[in-house]
């Protein structure tokens, strides 16, 4: 009888054909395009500094603007990864330093509130592509779109988790809430960075705007002014009393000596020193 050997069983589970493609390293944080216009950069800046009023104090979250957001490997092939002219993302480290966002190496997180300012070459891919992207990949919470130079052309949307983004409807001042940072949306006019014009800005729950570190500086050195003068102003009334009451003691003094009254007993009576009651004649 003769014996058969078996072939040698291997574990193909142990010994996989595929590994993962590692995340890059070359990535590009500047193609050197400046913003369309300087009112887009004013404007991004303005809602990117509100956040560290309306934040303050809190180190969990980032907000960044005209920087590239890179979320997948086919888009850094593309070449395809502008990131928003505005953007927030929650409950992430505030303080980590960075070039741009990447998502693989922010547990793959993505922004939370977006928003685009637009312009004639970008209008078409902010209300087209991106907002497809924003909608189907990022699954950013609240999305808004806004022309620098068109005080009335806000519009927003809000991701419904069946429905995709839904239409936000304005307030009576033309706002729109912003669920995710629980701030209104809505046009200001004024001067931001020694430029005057028409702002998209924060504004709170209350309708209070949302100010800028500058601003909320200069309020509280008014408010210190304002205090410092009413202060002032409360001293000088004392002071005015203080006199009207001494005044008062002293006319005083020959009422009380014509109805019999002693120097000692006016003295007294006014709580003054005799010297002063008998000098006064």
């Amino acid at each position: 009888m003769s014996l058969e050997t078996t072939p040698e069983v291997v574990n193909t589970a142990l010994a996989p054909d595929w590994v993962p493609e590692p995340p890059p390293t070359d990535l590009i944080f500047d193609d050197g395009e400046p913003l369309e216009s300087d009112r887009h950069r004013v404007g991004m800046n303005v809602l990117i500094r509100s956040m560290l009023t309306a934040r303050a104090g809190d180190s969990s979250y980032f907000a960044g603007g005209n920087m590239f957001v890179y979320y997948n490997l086919e888009q850094l092939r593309n070449q395809d990864f502008r990131g928003p002219d505005f953007f927030v993302v929650l409950n992430v480290d505030g303080t980590k330093e960075r070039q741009g966002w990447v998502s693989w190496q922010e547990n793959g997180r993505y922004p939370d509130v977006i928003v685009e300012l637009l312009s004639p070459s970008t209008a078409k891919k902010d209300f087209g592509e991106k907002k497809e992207i924003y909608e189907q990949v990022f699954r950013t919470s609240d999305y808004f779109v806004y022309d620098p130079f068109n005080p009335d052309s806000l519009q927003g949307w809000h991701l419904d988790i069946d429905q995709g983004y839904q239409d936000l409807q304005p307030n009576e001042k033309g706002w729109l809430w912003c669920q995710k940072l629980e701030l209104w949306l809505g046009n200001w006019q004024g001067e931001a960075q020694g430029k005057f014009a028409n702002w998209l800005r924060f504004y709170d729950r209350a309708g209070n705007l949302v100010l800028l570190p500058e601003e909320a500086a200069e309020q509280a050195q008014q408010q210190a002014e304002q205090a410092q003068q009413q202060a002032e102003q409360a001293q000088q009334q004392a002071e005015q009393a203080q006199q009207q009451a001494e005044q008062a003691q002293l006319d005083a003094i020959p009422k009380l000596r014509e109805m019999g009254l002693t120097a000692e007993q006016v003295a007294q009576a006014l709580n003054l020193p005799i010297a002063e009651v008998e000098g006064y004649f």
